[in-house]
């Protein structure tokens, strides 16, 4: 089961939804590919997460958290995958009137990639395809919809329309040159040559304005929301609920845990800081603030503009040794927010107890802990499963938080809530130590999350290990990037696209009949 999944069955798909393809719509640049990646990290955090052994065509065999639900085919891949590796496509590909080779080579493309969607819809008790392509017709839109109609496949558009120039600019920027298709680019000649990609589709692009298709289109980065039909389930309102809370502006998220407490071993006792606690709380604030600045330079030598830091918001627990780790930065002018729900993990009878009084006392629990330390709890204890549950909400308000964001909480939150940013399998969750000399820092990108580690100095050495509760492995590495196979790039390269890796462009999928279509639009209140 994946993290938070309440129930699974014996085709790995929820009983009460049936197959869905979501397609995307919009120019580039506007935050298409981080929609996708970032809603099938949240399907597949509340569905089935399974490892399996693929085989593409019998010559690629990868690992696949394959879940029941959710694989992202991006078409970008698979224009890299038939071009080979080194290769690009003929200048006119990306123009409407194409020559007659670039129309066939685009009818290729798209072939192969419904043919994997099929491939995972039917064969590999998928439940959510997500086609990520630009897909700017609606003459297009509605052929793809009766395509999938066929295959018994209900389909949802979502649309990023964007005509706010400093969020365009800002994705040009911070996701385009990263692209795979910018690889050994200078930052000037990838922006100009991607600019030039989105004026060439500027005249051809249609907004969606079909009422009988389902879709939901998204303005400015969620400002505005506008929701069509959608009336086919619970998924898809899943969905819906979901994009209200998403946006596609970049930010940076900081996971570090609370300084020492004298009695920073018990659940119970609410203790403040000690001397020492209080000094680590100095000594965090002011390395992360000189960390961010000097990004911010960092930026600016290369060329980057001048602009004042993105606002940092802190988010803590109500317990009193997390709420006084952030009262240095508090007083340094940052806003601080509270959240109940970021309590650390309840270790019920165990609490203050050693692992091998545990041993002694609950033998049996031991063993159903060691089979399982995901989803076991001990007596009058919670569980990981159950603390993921609890912070939902949390992860929400992550989604919608626009600030760099500071979290300081219990090893155990810190857990959880890297292993949804990252993707993590649910048996790695447990696992995962936050050392107290770190500060883990999380950088957004289009097809996956980046983790860095911002060294504390000078923090003394008993201070540094992780929680007592649980086995500890290593946190991974700086520059290590989420592990969402399926969610994005395909990682053997642009010459080998994995099954289900792609999407196609031209095509959409079809609506059942549905009546009188329904309308909604939703604006998100600034303030």
């Amino acid at each position: 089961m994946a993290p938070a999944q309440l129930y699974s069955t014996e085709s790995g798909r929820l009983f009460h939804s049936g197959k869905i393809a979501i397609a995307t719509v919009g120019l580039p640049a506007r935050g298409k590919t981080h929609i996708s990646v970032a809603l099938a990290r949240y399907l597949r955090w509340y569905t089935q997460n399974t490892p399996v052994n693929v085989q593409y065509h019998g010559r690629l065999t990868y690992y696949l958290r394959l879940g029941v639900k959710t694989r992202v085919f991006h078409l970008g891949d698979y224009r890299r995958a038939t071009a080979g590796p080194g290769q690009d496509v003929p200048d006119d590909y990306f123009f409407v009137n194409a020559s007659a080779s670039s129309v066939l080579l685009r009818q290729k493309i798209l072939k192969k990639c419904r043919e994997d969607i099929y491939h995972f819809l039917n064969h590999e008790n998928g439940q959510i395809a997500i086609y990520d392509a630009v897909n700017p017709l609606a003459a297009g839109r509605r052929s793809l919809a009766k395509e999938f109609a066929k295959h018994d496949v209900e389909t949802l558009f979502i649309e990023s329309a964007c005509n706010d120039e400093r969020i365009i600019e800002e994705n040009v920027k911070s996701v385009k040159i990263s692209s795979p298709d910018y690889v050994g680019w200078g930052s000037d000649d990838a922006v100009k040559h991607y600019l030039q990609r989105i004026t060439a589709k500027i005249p051809h692009f249609e907004t969606m304005e079909e009422p009988e298709l389902n879709y939901i289109k998204m303005i400015n980065a969620g400002e505005k929301l506008t929701v069509n039909n959608c009336t086919f389930g619970y998924l898809s309102h899943r969905i819906v609920f979901y994009l209200l809370n998403l946006h596609i502006k970049s930010r940076h998220t900081y996971f570090t845990r609370a300084g020492t407490s004298s009695e920073h071993d018990s659940y119970k006792a609410d203790a403040s800081l000690s001397e020492q606690g209080r000094a680590y709380a100095r000594t965090m604030g002011d390395t992360l603030m000189k960390h961010r600045e000097q990004e911010r330079q960092a930026l600016i030598d290369r060329g980057g503009p001048a602009s004042p830091l993105k606002p940092l918001t802190i988010w803590t627990s109500t317990r009193r040794r997390t709420v006084e780790t952030s009262q240095y930065l508090y007083e340094c002018g940052f806003r601080v927010r509270q959240r109940s729900q970021m309590s650390q993990l309840n270790p019920g009878v165990c609490e203050k107890m050693s692992e091998r009084r545990i041993r002694q006392d609950y033998p049996d629990e031991v063993a159903k802990h060691e089979a399982d330390p995901y989803h076991h709890r001990y007596p009058r204890a919670e569980s990981y499963h159950d603390l993921a549950v609890r912070l939902e909400p949390i992860i929400l308000e992550l989604e919608r938080e626009q600030n760099d964001l500071l979290i300081i909480a219990h090893e155990s939150v810190l857990r959880v809530l890297y292993g949804y940013l990252m993707a993590c399998n649910a048996t790695d969750i447990p696992k995962l130590s936050f050392p107290r000399n770190e500060i883990i820092e999380i950088i957004p990108a289009s097809y996956n999350n980046e983790a860095n580690r911002i060294i504390i100095p000078d923090c003394p050495e008993d201070i540094i290990p992780g929680s007592p509760e649980d086995i500890r492995i290593p946190v991974p590495p700086s520059g290590v990037v989420s592990p969402m196979t399926g969610l994005g790039t395909p990682v053997n390269g642009p010459g080998t696209p994995k099954r289900g890796s792609g999407t196609p462009q031209d095509e959409v999928l079809m609506p059942q009949e549905q009546g009188e279509a329904t309308h909604l639009t939703v604006e998100r209140l600034k303030g």
